[in-house]
């Protein structure tokens, strides 16, 4: 049984009050849940208030779910809007903190020589990457920085990203494209890769 098919079952259940069905999709997700917010907003006090606002919004909205996308999806695109209307209301814009550790570059084509921190060089290019990183994904504008952090950090698909940030999937495309190419100008001088190469 696929993890959407399970998730599916508890939703079922949590809809008909099982409560304790809706508890295993909070033990489930709040981890994950609680990583993709303190992208968006710094306090880790913060962040669990606003994952805590989430899981309530869920609930509440529960006997609304379809299932036309999976769980997990349908719950980010809560969170997400969650932390924009808790950073509106405080006056603030979503920031990115919380480093980017070097297994977060898998998807770089030049994973090979970050992986690669074994030596004292190694782990200070790894370091300075990962600064880099933080630095130019924090400075996205927001679209820009949830869709880029959806896709490498918490690794859903286009259609998913799409359904959680309530957009075309070809806007999707093109924000990542452009948080991809804004990174990759900037770790040009540090991995002195091609012009043409991207993540």
């Amino acid at each position: 049984m696929s993890e959407r098919e399970v998730d599916q079952q508890l939703v079922v259940r949590a809809q008909q009050g099982d409560k304790l069905a809706f508890g295993r999709l909070v033990s489930k997700y709040q981890r994950r849940l609680a990583r993709l917010l303190s992208r968006l907003i710094r306090d880790p006090v913060e962040v669990e208030d606003v994952a805590q606002e989430t899981f309530i919004k869920a609930y509440r909205s529960l006997p609304d779910f379809r299932g036309d996308s999976a769980f997990y999806t349908w719950l980010y695109r809560i969170g997400i809007n969650t932390a924009k209307n808790h950073l509106l209301s405080s006056g603030r814009r979503a920031q990115a903190s919380a480093s980017f550790a070097v297994e977060d570059a898998e998807g770089f084509e030049d994973a090979e020589r970050l992986r690669d921190a074994t030596t004292p060089e190694g782990e200070l290019m790894s370091k300075e990457i990962a600064l880099t990183v933080n630095r130019v994904v924090k400075g996205l504008p927001q679209e820009l920085r949830s869709a880029i952090l959806l896709r490498e950090m918490e690794g859903l698909s286009y259609e998913e990203i799409s359904e959680a940030m309530n957009c075309p999937i070809g806007t999707v495309r093109s924000r990542i494209f452009r948080a991809r190419e804004a990174i990759a100008a900037e770790l040009k001088p540090l991995l002195d890769t091609d012009e043409k190469r991207r993540w």
